[in-house]
């Protein structure tokens, strides 16, 4: 068996082992269903009809060849609520990547609000022709609302990533969100989302990693902190508002930085790893879903890509930096010029 169909293996049974409804009775699940489709047109009718302008171009004044750097995902990465394309997280990556690298960066995003993991393929394929350097990919939120087997959901996720890489890209996923922070989700509705989220969550770490990618945890980022301050939401309360996609797009910046080698040693200083951040995959992504900001990627032991309890990962937590807005960077980069 190999690496990858291994950790797949591991990765139905992070979603499926103890995660589901067991045998609700049938009040309970009338109850949820109807709480659901409550949400779902309070969403539906405050949610914003446009997306913004996808910013696409180049970013920076460095000298060199520039970055290439794809966006995929559904509306979290699209960045669906908010009106500038200086608002949206590949935008606000892209710009901050480029002062790190001190090379300009071209972005691309093929996003679409709506998608499902089902619908990488065809992200992936419009990728590829652009030649980028590092993907990032945030996915999830829509399978989970719309019921998708996570089973079925994990597969095309991997099957996404494996065709990245294997065509050369870094790749860096953010994983579903914790839903259970969306307002209009009512009780007990809102506790089995973020059970669900969470699960799959973990799922797609295992799948991911397995693959050679990375992972970001955005659960937590969109979670507690979500719960406290209604101003990191947009009006339709379920989608991000701008101060939200920049703490999104905070987490994201340091692990998509590290994986083209341009993240700064020094930024990282004073963060002591502990001995126990190698892990199996599994327990590595069962701790990473709910924990801010955890990033797992692949990594070895004594050689040995794999253990008895399936592929080892490695856990590394960063602190978010404080991630300019592109007219913030142009202006340094202008400053920096003239001096």
């Amino acid at each position: 068996m190999t690496r990858a169909s291994r950790a797949r293996r591991l990765a139905a049974g992070a979603f499926y082992g103890g995660s589901g409804l067991g045998l609700a009775g049938a009040g309970l699940v009338t109850l949820l269903r109807h709480e659901a489709r409550s949400a779902r047109r309070r969403v539906v009718s405050r949610t914003p009809k446009a997306d913004p302008p996808t910013g696409n171009g180049l970013y920076g004044r460095g000298r060199g060849k520039p970055i290439v750097l794809a966006v995929l995902g559904d509306s979290s990465a699209v960045g669906l609520g908010v009106h500038s394309a200086n608002e949206t997280p590949g935008v606000l990556v892209a710009a901050a990547l480029a002062e790190l690298a001190e090379r300009p960066v071209r972005m691309v995003r093929l996003a679409v609000s709506g998608a499902q993991s089902k619908d990488l393929a065809a992200q992936v394929e419009q990728a590829l022709p652009e030649r980028p350097d590092v993907v990032m990919i945030m996915i999830g939120g829509n399978d989970v609302t719309s019921r998708t087997r996570p089973a079925t959901s994990v597969r095309h996720l991997a099957e996404a990533v494996r065709a990245l890489v294997g065509a050369g890209c870094h790749v860096v996923v953010g994983t579903c969100p914790d839903l259970g922070t969306i307002r209009p989700i009512a009780q007990p509705l809102r506790l089995v989302a973020r059970r669900w989220s969470r699960n799959l969550a973990a799922a797609q770490t295992i799948a991911v990693v397995a693959e050679g990618g990375r992972t970001v945890s955005l659960g937590s980022v969109l979670g507690p902190s979500f719960a406290s301050d209604h101003g990191l939401f947009s009006p339709d309360e379920f989608h991000p508002s701008a101060p939200g996609y920049a703490a999104a797009a905070a987490v994201m910046l340091p692990s998509v930085a590290d994986s083209i080698g341009v993240w700064p040693a020094a930024a990282d200083r004073g963060l002591r790893l502990r001995r126990d951040t190698v892990r199996p995959i599994a327990k590595a992504a069962a701790r990473a879903a709910g924990h801010t900001g955890t990033e797992v990627q692949p990594t070895e032991v004594r050689g040995q890509e794999s253990g008895r309890r399936g592929p080892w990962a490695r856990l590394r937590r960063r602190r978010p930096p404080e991630i300019p807005t592109p007219s913030q960077a142009d202006q340094a980069a202008r400053a920096g010029a003239e001096t």
